[in-house]
């Protein structure tokens, strides 16, 4: 059903984001926030201070929206009409596969290390006793500060 032939009270039971799905297909082309909004707005019969103050919110739940998609021409249009390409940055893909090769080297030199070593830390080599960290310290009155 079209959405001029449907009525306020069915209109009003709709979402933005059900009303604008049904506006970007009828309409065949993408259409920026301000022209979706406004046309809802029409169709609900808000004022243009309801358009005002709602407007930031229709956007944040169209970005939220897996169903759309906002083109580079600030335009939103159905995900279903476009193709999502991912692309990953070559500069990216030399770091992480030196990353990688790092990683393995790095665990070959443990493998090698650990040949049946175990390594022991005693009471002795750490230092568990915090009290002499708060020897230094001077205590200051308010008075001290402002002054």
């Amino acid at each position: 059903m079209k959405l001029k032939d449907m009525k306020k009270e069915e209109l009003e039971v709709l979402s933005y984001t059900d009303l604008t799905e049904m506006i970007l297909r009828e309409n065949k082309k993408p259409m920026n926030t301000p022209a979706i909004f406004k046309h809802i707005c029409e169709l609900l019969g808000l004022s243009d201070e309801e358009y005002q103050s709602k407007i930031g919110d229709y956007y944040t739940s169209l970005t939220t929206d897996k169903r759309f998609i906002l083109l580079d021409t600030a335009e939103w249009d159905l995900k279903e009409k476009h193709k999502v390409e991912i692309v990953l940055d070559d500069e990216e893909d030399e770091e992480e596969a030196f990353d990688e090769e790092d990683m393995d080297e790095d665990s070959e030199e443990l493998d090698e290390d650990s040949d049946n070593e175990s390594i022991e830390i005693t009471d002795d080599e750490v230092d568990l006793d915090d009290s002499d960290d708060l020897e230094d310290l001077t205590i200051v009155d308010d008075e001290e500060i402002t002054d």
